[in-house]
C-alpha cells in the first residue's frame, strides 16, 4: 500500500484586496478548506480510491456558498446559472464531464456518473440534466444556486455590460468604490470581482492511483452558453497514473488554448521533468505569454504536490495521511 497518499484542493485564484480583508472572513475560508481536506483525507485513510476522494472534496466545495461552484455559483448575462464539471481517473484514463446545467445540485456527481455509466465523456445542457435525472441524481430549482453576494456582483457587471474578468473587474471594482463610498467594502480575502472562480481536487490514493476533479459556476455576466476550460479534459482537468493529476483555475479561454492541464502531464512524459518543473513552466512561463492568469494543483504517483499560481492569491490546501491539513490563501 502506498504511504504517500495525499489530497490537494483549490477554491479559485485572483487578486487580493488586503485592505478589505477581515480576520473573520479569512478564518471562515481557512475553516472551509480545512473541513474539505479533512473529509478527503478520511476517504483516503479508509482505503478509498483517489476518485472517491476528489468526488467527495469537490461535492463539499459545491455545497459551500463561499466558492463559485454549485450553490454560490455566479450569474450569467441572463441572470441564470450554468454549471460545469469534469472528473478523470488516472488508473484507466476514463473521464466524465457535464456543462451548462441549471438544475443539477452537484455537477461533479453527474460528471462521475458519465464516467462510470456512459460510453460518452461530455454531456451538455438539457441532455446532461436528463442523464443526471436518469441516474437518480438530485435536481433542484434554479433558485437553489442563488446567493445575495453573487447577485450584487452580477448587478455591478451587468451595469457595465461586460463579463467580470480580471482587468475589467478591477476597473469596475475601483469605479464602484469611488462612486459608492458609503457602501461596505468586500470582506473576502480575494476580491470576488477579480477572482477566477473554480473549485477542484487532485489525489493520490493508497493503491498508487491518481484522480482529478474540477467544477465551476463560470464567469460573472458571461454570455449564455459560454463554456470554459473546466469541463474540457486536458484543459481544466487531467489525470494519468503515469504522470500526474491536475485541476486548474483561471482565465478559462487561455487554459483551453494552452491545454494547460494536459501540458503538465505531457512535459513530465516527454521532457522527463519533475511535477514541480512542469507545473511551474505551464503557470509561470507558458500561460502568461497569452495573458493567462490563474493557477493549478497537481499531484504525481510518488506523492509530490505542487500548487503554483501567477495571481496574487489562490484558495488552496493539501493533506497527507496522519498529518494536519495545510491551507493557504496568499503567496
Amino acid at each position: 500500500m502506498n504511504s504517500n497518499a495525499v489530497i490537494a484542493i483549490h477554491g479559485g485564484a485572483g487578486t487580493i484586496l488586503r485592505a478589505s480583508m477581515s480576520a473573520s472572513a479569512e478564518t471562515e475560508y481557512h475553516a472551509a478548506l480545512h473541513a474539505v481536506l479533512s473529509a478527503g483525507q478520511r476517504v483516503l485513510a479508509d482505503g478509498g480510491s483517489a476518485l472517491d476522494a476528489v468526488s467527495e472534496a469537490v461535492r463539499l466545495l459545491e455545497d459551500c456558498p463561499l466558492f463559485n461552484a454549485g450553490r454560490g455559483a455566479v450569474y450569467t448575462a441572463a441572470g441564470t446559472h450554468e454549471l460545469d464539471a469534469a472528473i478523470m481517473d488516472g488508473s484507466t484514463l476514463e473521464a466524465g464531464a457535464i456543462c451548462c446545467v441549471k438544475r443539477v445540485r452537484n455537477p461533479i456527481l453527474a460528471a462521475r456518473r458519465v464516467l462510470e455509466g456512459s460510453e460518452h465523456v461530455l454531456f451538455t445542457g438539457e441532455g446532461a440534466e436528463a442523464f443526471a435525472a436518469a441516474q437518480g441524481l438530485e435536481l433542484v430549482e434554479p433558485a437553489y444556486f442563488d446567493t445575495e453576494a453573487r447577485h450584487r456582483q452580477w448587478l455591478l457587471a451587468r451595469g457595465q455590460q461586460r463579463a467580470m474578468l480580471d482587468h475589467d473587474g478591477a476597473t469596475l471594482a475601483a469605479a464602484s468604490s469611488s462612486n459608492h463610498d458609503d457602501e461596505p467594502t468586500p470582506h473576502e480575502p480575494i476580491d470576488p470581482n477579480r477572482k477566477f472562480g473554480t473549485v477542484g481536487a487532485v489525489a493520490l490514493d493508497r493503491h498508487g492511483h491518481v484522480a482529478a476533479a474540477t467544477s465551476t459556476g463560470g464567469v460573472t455576466n458571461k454570455q449564455v452558453g459560454r463554456v470554459g476550460d473546466t469541463p474540457l479534459i486536458g484543459a481544466g482537468c487531467y489525470a494519468d497514473d503515469a504522470t500526474c493529476a491536475v485541476s486548474t483555475t483561471g482565465s478559462g479561454e487561455m487554459f483551453m488554448r494552452m491545454v494547460a492541464a494536459y501540458d503538465v502531464a505531457a512535459q513530465m512524459a516527454y521532457r522527463n521533468v519533475s511535477l514541480e518543473e512542469a507545473a511551474h513552466d505551464v503557470v509561470m512561463n507558458r500561460l502568461p505569454k497569452i495573458d493567462g492568469r490563474g493557477g493549478l494543483i497537481a499531484v504525481d504517483a510518488r506523492g509530490n504536490v505542487t500548487l503554483p499560481f501567477n495571481t496574487e492569491g489562490m484558495y488552496r490546501g493539501f493533506a497527507r495521511l496522519s498529518e494536519a491539513p495545510v491551507t493557504a490563501i496568499y503567496r
